[in-house]
């Protein structure tokens, strides 16, 4: 079998979606069909240094980029176009990755027009808190070309149950199932060092949290930063420091900055930069307690990536993992108001041995449910199941256009 993975892009910038995606190639070499990659090489509103209009090996995933020529948002491209409908039909299955792009149209029509199945990932860009963003443009978009392209999709791929449920209740659609992100299992054998303390200059055996993330106001990162310095000020969190690692804009991250600035808690603080690779990991195994207190978050990946390095988790409800932690005892679940979120961050930060346990807990929910081997094995299922349904190519092109003039 041939699976073809379409992707915006594969840049660093794009985040979960992109490492998602390659992580799952890499992981599913071994099996019994042949995954590929097409993507544009857009970097932000630059260019990748990459090879175009031919395969070529990235991070070990055999991948195809074309230029993309307009629309930092959008990234639209058309060689991308052209190309998945001279070759689209040479596949058995296609995966779209994201919404409200170029690619996941020109991908979707090429397949309908050639009747080969299709499944589609949002990763969260149809929950509600992503649609009020850029309201109006994105509301002319989903009527006029993503509801077909959506409903004419084999399967929705949704990362958490929460994600579903917020997506198809207020979308009306159907046929989605859960096939969440995964880790290496190699994770789980990370061990507690010192180089990360030496590094930001944090004492030897004294706790940190860690909040690791793009810097930007819909991660809440700032809301955390007024905890912290509230519970400091009142003498609480005793010899506790916070590591805030990431990177985002430059005028965002300096009024982060003033939060904690000429206050008790700001030596407490540190401010690393992005981390990548094993130094990242090696962070999160060391720290204490990670935190993420995002406005909306369909999946996390740095989440299960802590909870694999056995680091107990602290979450906002708006995070798709938040009723699964809750449920494992992997964590802690806090609002997002500066009463709930100092008061949570009190609780998991008064009791080392409750850290301890429920460190334990969330490494072994990650080794249960959220290992590449298990997440391969289902999505394997899923692409046996909807390569055998191919639809009429006509019916599916049809349905498109007749819900265009109806809606002249």
């Amino acid at each position: 079998m041939k699976v073809l993975h379409v992707i915006p892009s594969l840049a660093p910038s794009y985040g979960g979606p992109r490492q998602t995606v390659l992580e799952f190639c890499q992981y599913s070499q071994n099996q019994r069909w042949q995954s590929e990659i097409c993507a544009t090489d857009a970097d932000g509103s630059g260019h990748l240094n990459i090879e175009l209009d031919r395969p070529v090996s990235y991070e070990g995933v055999i991948s195809r980029f074309f230029r993309y020529q307009a629309s930092s948002s959008l990234h639209y491209s058309r060689p991308l176009k052209r190309w998945l409908d001279e070759n689209v039909a040479r596949y058995d299955v296609v995966h779209i990755n994201g919404i409200f792009c170029h690619a996941t149209y020109a991908a979707a029509t090429a397949c309908m027009r050639r009747g080969v199945p299709y499944v589609v990932s949002p990763h969260g860009m149809l929950e509600p808190w992503s649609l009020r963003q850029r309201r109006v443009r994105k509301r002319v978009a989903w009527h006029w070309f993503y509801r077909p392209v959506m409903e004419q999709a084999a399967a929705v791929v949704y990362s958490t149950e929460q994600e579903r449920e917020l997506t198809e209740r207020t979308l009306d659609l159907s046929r989605g199932v859960i096939l969440p992100a995964g880790v290496s299992t190699s994770l789980l054998h990370v061990r507690r060092g010192e180089t990360f303390c030496a590094r930001v200059g944090i004492p030897r055996n004294v706790p940190f949290l860690i909040a690791l993330s793009r810097l930007h106001p819909k991660k809440g990162v700032h809301l955390l930063l007024k905890a912290f310095r509230d519970l400091k000020t009142n003498g609480r969190l005793a010899d506790w420091h916070l590591v805030i690692a990431g990177d985002g804009d430059q005028r965002y991250v300096r009024q982060l900055r003033h939060i904690v600035l000429g206050t008790p808690a700001e030596p407490f603080v540190h401010w690393p930069g992005w981390l990548n690779g094993d130094e990242k990991f090696q962070a999160l195994a060391d720290a204490s307690l990670f935190a993420i207190t995002s406005f909306q978050e369909n999946f996390g990946r740095v989440v299960i990536e802590a909870m694999a390095c056995r680091t107990p988790v602290l979450v906002s409800p708006q995070v798709g993992l938040a009723p699964t932690i809750a449920a494992a005892r992997a964590g802690w679940v806090v609002s997002l108001t500066d009463v709930g979120l100092r008061r949570g961050l009190a609780v998991a930060t008064g009791d080392l041995t409750e850290l301890g346990v429920r460190g334990q807990a969330a490494q072994d929910l990650v080794r249960n449910r959220f290992v590449w081997p298990r997440i391969v094995e289902d999505t394997i299922a899923l692409y046996d199941h909807v390569s055998t349904v191919k639809r009429p190519r006509e019916t599916a092109v049809a349905t498109v256009i007749s819900h265009a003039k109806l809606d002249d």
